[in-house]
């Protein structure tokens, strides 16, 4: 069985004393690869240590997550987009609009999201999405700028089937984490009437933990009770959740087996 984390922030400092450790907890329950979405110009060179460390595992993205976004987002994706010129990366992404912790920079939060949209289509990378109070902001942007030559993951879904099968009708995945197994989520009646061709798995770790690891800090370890509870709704077996999930993946970031 092998499984794919699609979103785990490995290279942060929360991993500094257990980085190897943790990934070989993860390599023993047959995760064998780890999508790692980048922050802003600082986590670009802890996020390229750890694709150089582990190449055959590890494959890093470039994007300015929305909560990095300030008065000073240009000069910040131009730097991004120099090492974008310059380096081997596997999708656009962390990017999105977050709306949760402060709307004060929407605008530009908006206007980086176009910018990097962009750049998908140009270097003909997939776009990893972060929307967080904020579906109805993605969708008012994907409407306008969606074509052909845009695919990727709407990273950490939690919405509801409506807006589920809009982000499938984009041609995107959706990014399925540890929220399908909180009690009171809602997500996994959702999970329950998608096909799994559009779903990826993710843990986002060091956040989101799914049950039964609530509580503790998230891990890419734990991709595999993800899987485990998305094969119980679906009535499967988690090889065959993990066959699917992990070729979609694949197929989407242009990795081979």
């Amino acid at each position: 069985m092998i499984l794919c984390d699609t979103h785990t922030h490995l290279f942060v400092n929360q991993f500094d004393k257990d980085r190897a450790e943790a990934i070989k907890r993860a390599m023993n329950l047959g995760v064998k690869y780890f999508f790692l979405p980048n922050i802003d110009c600082k986590s670009i060179e802890p996020m390229l240590k750890l694709a150089t460390q582990y190449p055959e595992n590890c494959f890093p993205m470039l994007g300015l997550h929305p909560t990095s976004v300030k008065e000073n987002y240009r000069s910040e994706l131009k730097k991004l987009k120099c090492r974008l010129d310059d380096g081997l990366f596997y999708a656009i992404g962390e990017v999105g609009i977050d709306l949760y912790w402060d709307k004060t920079h929407l605008s530009e939060q908006i206007a980086a999201f176009e910018q990097q949209i962009a750049w998908a289509k140009d270097y003909d990378l997939p776009l990893v999405i972060h929307a967080r109070d904020s579906f109805d902001e993605i969708f008012e942007v994907l409407d306008r700028l969606h074509d052909e030559h845009l695919r990727g993951i709407l990273h950490a879904f939690s919405g509801t089937l409506k807006q589920a099968r809009k982000i499938i009708d984009y041609g995107f995945l959706l990014g399925i984490g540890g929220v399908v197994t909180y009690k009171n989520s809602g997500l996994d009646k959702v999970v329950q009437q998608l096909d799994l061709k559009h779903i990826v798995l993710e843990t986002d770790s060091p956040w989101l933990t799914p049950v039964p690891k609530r509580g503790q800090r998230n891990e890419s370890a734990y991709v595999y009770h993800i899987a485990q509870k998305i094969a119980n709704l679906h009535q499967i077996s988690i090889t065959q959740v993990a066959e699917i999930t992990t070729q979609n993946a694949l197929n989407l970031f242009d990795v081979g087996n």
